[in-house]
């Protein structure tokens, strides 16, 4: 094996194991906005989520052994750079939405809306830097199928999600207040 394909999966393992420490956050989080009074909704397409999420990084894995995808330095360098910007955008909402952020759907809203940081500007800063680094993430070994899936099956999981998570949100009079006029992904240049 050569050493961007091990260089590669050793990228994928490391975003694996990163993710495996978001949920145990996000399970500490869940817990501590329990004791506040935060109820979980039910989402039924949480579990698609976690299986896309997952199956995004064996699949990238699996197409660049299998199908020997060749590292491409003029794509992997802009995918990489995307990437680790999706990255840095996430870890921002994280830092900024403190004890509210979780992977779960969950009314924190009522213990306070967040607007600072990312959110002064768009209403689901993580959601989007998720589909960028999905998207970004394959590519840069040059796994386009994967990147390909990861897009079209984000756009669907994160369609169902925004129709469990944004009704429940905007009952809150305290975050309509804050985030009406807001776009959902990306800022108003103008």
């Amino acid at each position: 094996m050569d050493l961007t394909k091990a260089a590669f999966l050793i990228l994928l393992a490391s975003v694996g194991f990163e993710r495996l420490m978001e949920l145990r956050l996000s399970s500490r989080h869940q817990h501590a906005l329990a004791l506040r009074g935060a109820q979980k909704h039910r989402d039924p397409q949480y579990r698609w989520m976690v299986t896309l999420h997952a199956g995004v990084l064996a699949a990238a894995a699996l197409e660049v052994i299998l199908l020997r995808r060749p590292f491409i330095v003029s794509l992997a360098i802009p995918a990489l750079l995307l990437f680790l910007l999706a990255s840095l955008l996430r870890g921002w909402v994280i830092r900024t939405l403190g004890a509210h952020w979780n992977v779960e759907v969950m009314n924190s809203a009522p213990l306070g809306v967040v607007t600072e940081g990312p959110f002064r500007w768009i209403r689901h800063p993580n959601y989007l830097g998720v589909f960028v680094e999905m998207i970004a993430l394959p590519l840069i070994h040059t796994a386009w199928l994967t990147a390909i899936m990861a897009a079209a099956g984000n756009a669907l999981v994160l369609r169902n999600r925004l129709r469990v998570e944004e009704p429940m949100l905007e009952a809150e009079p305290a975050y309509r207040a804050a985030m009406s006029g807001k776009p959902r992904f990306f800022p108003k240049m103008f």
